[in-house]
């Protein structure tokens, strides 16, 4: 039985995720101590306490979506003798989630993984100006629709299928009066729903280059090593395990699809029958049941699940 462990996206944080998990197990409190350490701040605390406006802040959200996942990962490599070399075939994770797999696997350490999503989520936000970028989800088309709504739409501006997710859920992103026609199009087209997402910039597109240029530079500072285990980077569905192939694909991804319909397609193809979600929220787990036919999902993120995941391994 092949397994491969996932790792949320941003949309997924909480205030409190983590609160229950860092008060019972020391490996879990390290890490968020680790993340404090590496940014020079506490945002454990607003991880905990809130308030939820701060944590939101892509520049915020995202090291503490990666934190709460790592803290999950190194509970059950402490409780339950997770050893990713030997249980998993692949890890993968939905675009900052994929940080949240590469450190899991070796490939950052937790510091740098940190600052690499805080540097991150500032470039992202800065990219666009507020107001001038939008994302709009459309349900109910197949992918090729879904990107040829977007190039309709686009007449002249930006306008791209930002995440292919599976299920009939694309989300395009772009120029605003551009995503806005796409809407309008999408349900001309048959769209089940199709509605501007409340973001804060319209990221996974060609606007988000700035931002990919300053992820080019910050991975060239940082230490890459190879994973424990493949991982399946998002611009590409498929695995990748060389560090400068997974450096090239972090960076096309800042303004690339994240392609998580066929990158879970792609790890049932090559036998994974078991997902496990590892940190906050159970998103992946939904999408992975509507892209696999008769795949297990288990999302971590709790005490009690890390006892359900004790207890299936026993």
């Amino acid at each position: 039985m092949a397994a491969a462990f996932v790792f949320p996206g941003q949309g997924s944080q909480a205030v409190g995720m983590g609160k229950a998990l860092a008060a019972n197990f020391p490996a879990a409190q390290a890490v968020f101590d680790e993340v404090d350490d590496a940014l020079g701040a506490k945002l454990s605390a607003t991880i905990f306490e809130g308030p939820a406006e701060t944590l939101t802040l892509t520049e915020n959200a995202q090291p503490a979506l990666m934190a709460m996942s790592l803290a999950v990962f190194r509970v059950l490599q402490a409780e339950a003798g997770l050893d990713l070399a030997r249980d998993a075939k692949f890890v993968a994770g939905h675009s900052l989630g994929e940080y949240s797999a590469l450190a899991a696997a070796g490939t950052f350490s937790v510091a740098d993984a940190a600052r690499l999503l805080r540097t991150r989520g500032q470039a992202m936000q800065k990219a666009v100006p507020v107001g001038v970028g939008a994302m709009a989800a459309l349900i109910g088309l197949e992918f090729d629709t879904a990107v040829a709504v977007a190039a309709e739409a686009a007449q002249g501006q930006v306008c791209q299928a930002a995440n292919d997710n599976g299920g009939g859920q694309v989300v395009v992103s772009g120029d605003k009066a551009a995503v806005e026609r796409a809407v309008e199009i999408a349900k001309a087209k048959g769209a089940k729903r199709a509605m501007l997402l409340v973001v804060s910039a319209p990221f996974h597109c060609a606007l988000m280059a700035p931002a990919a240029e300053v992820m080019a530079q910050a991975l060239a500072q940082v230490k890459v090593n190879a994973p424990a285990v493949p991982v399946v980077a998002n611009v590409l569905a498929g695995p990748a395990s060389d560090p400068a192939d997974i450096v090239r694909s972090l960076v096309a991804q800042v303004t690339g699809t994240v392609r998580w319909r066929e990158s879970v397609a792609y790890m049932a193809g090559a036998g994974v029958t078991s997902f496990y979600e590892i940190g906050a929220g159970k998103v992946l787990s939904g999408l992975i049941k509507r892209i696999a036919d008769g795949a297990t999902t288990a999302a971590v993120g709790t005490p009690d699940d890390v006892a359900a995941f004790k207890a299936g391994r026993n």
